[in-house]
């Protein structure tokens, strides 16, 4: 019997499109503007219209989005990994093509940490030269590769000896490089109002409105409130799971008067997480298909990481736990819990995703989340 239920978010309950407007708008102007790389200036600006933002999305990611669903196939999920990997392979194919005359200089820029500083400096000496970029090699370099989630980072190492014969280990792990990518993209979707709060630090470049207000839902809204007062009054506790950090949670939950259903103590967002690895002594990734935080939404907030950390796994009387996700990170968390897990098919891959979760065994695959309602009601 199902007693709990912990929601993902994103793919789930609202639409991921935006996340990846901005993810590939982040990986734009890193290359492009003067902040950072500014390979082309003169195409930087903050105002793209949604046919220009398609145009740069497609560009980036594919036409069909190839590149993140590769992403996703080895159970990537949160944006700003995935914009880390596509600019770190941009920027070891634009120094490849410089290799040649400045071994030196790349050999020293891969020892240090990539600040923002560093990128200013790798695009003074970069503009002295006539490189591009190209944006097909994701899919051709990635698939060579057999590495999952941030294991994935490490492949940026080989891929940096194997084309500029440089032994490195500067793309491991979350460095200064990820975080420059994270700021610019909270920059781009959360808009100049929220940066200093989402990030504690001041925006690189103004003039960005954001897209934390213009959240669109994956059913109607008032469908899935009544869904949630549905499995209020059926006795079950409902929790969140999301990689999207607080101020991306509760802000839209106010404003589409979804928070009533929740206890706070049970939306575990980003933010936990990133407290939690900060707190750990051995410094690893606690992100999805990592357990931690659905293991949290489980436990509440006030519980310890540690406790949350060391809990046993499969956790007991994991079947009366259902996760409800749209992603195999999601997938894998579920299963490494011993978790009953429903995938919902309106991620980004939508009903192709099916033989995926198949393959992988979910419990329930359902069109929408408003279909967790007859999981309930059949038991």
């Amino acid at each position: 019997m199902i007693k709990t239920i912990l929601f993902d978010v994103d793919g789930v309950l609202l639409s991921e499109e935006h996340y990846f407007d901005a993810s590939a708008l982040t990986v734009w102007e890193l290359l492009i503007s003067n902040n950072y790389l500014g390979l082309a200036p003169e195409k930087f600006k903050t105002d793209y219209s949604a046919a220009e933002i398609k145009t740069i999305r497609e560009n980036v990611f594919g036409k069909n989005d190839e590149v993140l669903k590769l992403m996703k196939s080895r159970g990537l999920n949160a944006n700003w990994d995935m914009i880390y990997l596509s600019f770190g392979n941009q920027l070891i194919h634009l120094l490849s093509q410089i290799k040649e005359m400045e071994h030196e200089r790349i050999s020293s820029w891969l020892q240090e940490p990539i600040n923002r500083e560093t990128l200013l400096d790798i695009g003074r000496v970069l503009h002295n030269y006539s490189v591009n970029t190209d944006f097909n090699l994701f899919i051709a370099e990635f698939e060579q590769s057999k590495e999952t989630k941030q294991e994935l980072f490490n492949y940026l190492n080989q891929l940096a000896e194997e084309k500029l014969c440089v032994q490195t280990t500067i793309f491991s792990g979350i460095g200064a490089l990820w975080c420059v990518c994270e700021h610019s993209s909270q920059e781009w979707y959360v808009g100049d109002e929220n940066v200093q709060k989402s990030t504690g630090k001041p925006s690189v470049q103004l003039g960005k409105k954001g897209f934390l207000a213009n959240e669109t839902t994956l059913a109607a809204k008032d469908e899935i409130d009544a869904l949630f007062t549905f499995l209020n009054e059926s006795g079950l506790t409902i929790g969140i799971g999301t990689g999207r950090p607080e101020l991306e949670t509760i802000q839209p939950f106010h404003h589409l008067d979804w928070l009533k259903h929740f206890d706070i103590n049970h939306i575990v967002t980003a933010d936990d997480v990133l407290k939690a690895e900060n707190e750990l002594m051995e410094r690893r990734s606690l992100s999805k298909p990592e357990p931690f935080t659905y293991i949290m939404g489980l436990n509440g907030r006030e519980s310890s990481v540690e406790t949350c950390f060391n809990t046993p796994l499969p956790i007991e009387n994991g079947e009366e736990v259902l996760v409800v996700g749209d992603s195999l990170a999601d997938l894998l968390a579920a299963k490494k819990m011993g978790c009953q897990f429903a995938a919902v098919l309106t991620g980004l891959s939508g009903k192709d995703a099916r033989s995926d979760f198949e393959k992988h065994k979910a419990d329930y695959i359902l069109d929408t989340v408003l279909d967790v309602r007859k999981i309930i009601e059949e038991k």
